[in-house]
């Protein structure tokens, strides 16, 4: 198996940048939160490699964003760099997922 300590999500409109660490797992059983805590990446059999954050109705965690150009089987064991989607309530952004080189 593989792991990457760290990546980020940079949006495109702006140019801000979410880093997320490596929480723990390796490979697709990898957690990445995001710095603050708020948004994980993991890996789900439906949906690949995607965001999820708690629900504020409770413990169930919502899809929040996901890569846009890779379909689950073709998705690697790391988060997926390039496009990512996401959305919240009405408002969706593009971003650009990247390693440190």
């Amino acid at each position: 198996m593989s792991s990457q300590a760290s990546f980020r999500l940079r949006r495109l409109v702006d140019g801000l940048e979410y880093m997320f660490i490596l929480r723990k797992g390796d490979g697709k059983a990898s957690i990445y939160a995001r710095e603050d805590g708020a948004v994980e990446v993991v890996y789900d059999e439906l949906y690949g490699w995607s965001t999820w954050q708690q629900s504020d109705i409770g413990a169930k965690f919502i899809l929040t964003g996901r890569v846009w150009e890779t379909l689950p089987r073709d998705q690697g064991e790391l988060p997926t760099e390039g496009v990512w989607v996401s959305r919240k309530g009405p408002k969706s952004y593009v971003y650009v997922l990247e390693y440190e080189k």
